[in-house]
């Protein structure tokens, strides 16, 4: 549906009733919705499928794996483990306070509005709701207008399977008329600007808020790795969806010359991916639309195209792209890049490499392919990110016991597996001591 600010205390105001009714309350009723959640996912596969693709030409084997099996698996861990989370936790009281029990239980928030981005329509609209629903909340779904058959289908098929869902259809208009409501939880995915306007409307009522942004997450690549092994590794976090992935490898840091060799095994990689001609192959997708095209495009001029570099407008398509040659303060440097192409920066040595990360923003992700144990636990003692991995990229998102979020300007809050539970209830202490003298 699309809502204006009348329709939008409506939609709020119905879920807020059959939440106030005691509804959500049972684990049943939690893990029904989550069985429900499944079933959509495999019985409207194809569904979701041509959707993803007509709007990002994302292909059928990437989609399947990054945006229905993920959800998939994040269902079926929870339900594997919903129990044992839910459990009341004992807590120890101090001597004074005996004869007597504490404890700490969760409790449901309520109402929950779930934004979603559009480079990941499907999942990072899901994802969230799947714990949204095991805490026991409702929940409102906005969808990004900008991946519109996606946000179609998630609108036709959730009133078929859930009960405790609304989707919300539209622009600026229906965001802004939701943002005006009074939520118990609003989890955002995008980007900082954006994330900026949610946090200030949450303020107004004091609603707490999840914010997934993004930023400039680097790899940095030691002499002795196996360099044909990082390549291949890179270049699957770096230019899969074309490289709009919050998480994926924004620039590289080569440390100690390994630069031009690397470039080498990421042309090599590439045209084993893709072929000798990405634009023709049914694996490599497309840029969501014309004004990301341009903002990209504008970024080729930064250094030299090792590899890839070609574009065409009309079919918003940017080839699979190393840069060489990159200074620290050039254009693609000063943003996040959010598509396909990839910087590569020579560094001295590792403590350049620490200080270039520490002097910038917190990324959301921080990856290293290196062998050494010594250069592992320094990045992890000396850099702050929101997640730090070692020798492969983006892949942390498939471990659901792993929490997911940013730090800084990348994000607040975190959700997967039980991490989610936590984001989306109360954790409530209790206290209780008999009245007897």
């Amino acid at each position: 549906m699309t809502t204006s600010a009348f329709a939008a205390s409506a939609v709020v105001g119905d879920l807020r009733t059959l939440f106030t009714g005691g509804v959500t309350r049972p684990v049943a009723w939690r893990r029904a919705q989550l069985t429900a959640l499944r079933a959509m996912l495999t019985e409207q596969a194809e569904s979701f499928l041509g959707a993803l693709y007509a709007d990002l030409r994302k292909n059928a084997v990437e989609a399947q794996r990054a945006e229905l099996d993920l959800v998939i698996g994040e269902i079926d861990h929870t339900l594997d483990n919903l129990g044992a989370w839910l459990s009341p936790e004992g807590a120890e009281l101090p001597s004074r306070l005996l004869p007597g029990e504490g404890r700490v239980v969760r409790d449901p928030l309520g109402v929950v509005l779930i934004v979603g981005p559009w480079n990941y329509p499907l999942q990072l609209v899901l994802a969230p709701l799947v714990g949204a629903l095991a805490a026991g909340n409702v929940a409102v779904l906005k969808p990004s207008e900008l991946s519109p058959s996606v946000s179609a289908a998630i609108a036709a098929h959730v009133p078929d399977y859930l009960d405790g869902v609304k989707v919300v259809e539209g622009a600026i208009p229906e965001t802004t008329a939701l943002l005006e409501q009074k939520f118990d939880h609003i989890f955002y995915t995008g980007n900082g600007v954006v994330g900026r306007i949610v946090m200030a409307a949450a303020a107004k009522h004091l609603t707490p808020v999840t914010l997934e942004l993004g930023g400039k997450s680097p790899a940095v690549v030691e002499p002795g790795a196996d360099l044909a092994v990082t390549a291949q590794r890179l270049a699957y976090g770096k230019f899969a969806n074309a490289g709009q992935t919050c998480v994926a490898p924004d620039y590289v840091l080569a440390v100690g010359g390994t630069g031009a060799e690397l470039a080498k095994h990421l042309d090599t990689t590439i045209r084993a991916m893709y072929g000798d001609d990405p634009a023709t192959s049914p694996a490599y997708g497309r840029i969501i639309n014309e004004r990301h095209f341009d903002r990209l495009a504008g970024l080729l001029e930064s250094g030299h195209a090792a590899v890839g570099g070609q574009h065409d407008r009309a079919g918003k398509f940017i080839a699979p792209t190393v840069l060489t040659g990159v200074e620290p303060d050039a254009p693609v440097m000063q943003q996040e890049i959010f598509g396909p192409i990839l910087p590569i920066i020579d560094v001295p040595d590792l403590d350049a490499a620490i200080a270039f990360i520490t002097g910038r923003d917190k990324p959301l992700a921080l990856y290293a392919f290196t062998d050494s144990a010594e250069t592992k636990a320094r990045l992890e003692a000396e850099t702050s990110s929101g997640g730090l991995v070692f020798g492969t990229a983006i892949v942390q998102l498939g471990a659901p016991a792993l929490p997911f979020g940013g730090v800084g300007e990348s994000g607040m809050g975190r959700y997967h597996g039980r991490y989610s539970i936590d984001n989306f209830s109360h954790v409530k202490a209790v206290l209780d001591k008999p009245l007897t003298a």
